[in-house]
């Protein structure tokens, strides 16, 4: 039976792994896929961006050892990875000098592989850690269909100011990062109850992974990339 472990930043995360990608992907093989938050962050008083990436590598490369029958990935927000050149993640000050975010979610990804891997030591299967880098956070996949966000949510009259921030992006993945646009700012300021563990999973759930991946091309290459594992022989 094959098992996935989810190493997620926070429990809206959490709820999506439990809620929506565990019954897809064990549709697509696996006979287990749960969640584990990282740094117990459920029990942080201070939950404001992300774990340091050394801390962080440690719980993934403990796992790995650990596990050796359990394949691993990570999702996380590019938003909320510290960037400073000595002691933030991997790749992730050189990826504020990229303009495509497609291209700064690539090298984060490929650094924090080589970086677990390197750690792993020689004959490391690379392949059971998949690294996948949210751009710019969970809200952005959202924007994939913003009428169903709207009607996910029970504010059916909101989506055409959903609409609006979607237009101005060629996809949902490039909504900016900053403290005043990134993606949960900007539903905060049309929609101020928003609540992100659960307005968010409502609206996945209603927008669906199919219509996330049509949009998101980041995120299906990396659900696209879990499901070919599942169904590996």
């Amino acid at each position: 039976m094959k098992r996935l472990l989810v190493h997620v930043e926070g429990q809206t995360e959490e709820t999506f792994v439990n809620e929506v990608l565990y019954s897809h992907l064990c549709a697509h093989g696996f006979g287990n896929v749960s969640a584990r938050l990282m740094g117990n962050a459920r029990l942080r008083l201070h939950r404001g961006g992300t774990k340091p990436w050394a801390s962080v590598k440690r719980e993934i490369v403990g796992h790995l050892k650990r596990d050796g029958a359990c394949l691993s990935t990570l999702m996380v927000d590019f938003y909320a990875l510290p960037a400073d050149e000595d002691g933030g993640w991997p790749g992730r000050f050189e990826a504020n000098g990229l303009s495509l975010v497609a291209d700064k979610a690539s090298l984060v990804q490929k650094r924090i592989l080589a970086d677990v891997a390197n750690d792993m030591g020689g004959g490391f299967d690379t392949t059971r850690f998949v690294p996948f880098v949210l751009m710019h956070e969970f809200e952005s996949l959202l924007f994939s269909d913003c009428l169903k966000f709207a009607e996910g949510i029970g504010q059916n009259e909101l989506a055409p100011q959903f609409q609006l921030v979607r237009d101005d992006f060629g996809s949902p993945e490039e909504i900016n990062d900053s403290p005043m646009t990134a993606p949960s700012k900007r539903i905060a300021k049309i929609y101020p109850p928003y609540e992100k563990i659960l307005h968010g999973n409502l609206a996945i759930l209603g927008i669906g992974l199919d219509r996330i991946k049509s949009e998101c091309s980041n995120f299906r290459a990396w659900i696209e990339r879990l499901e070919q594992l599942g169904a590996a022989v």
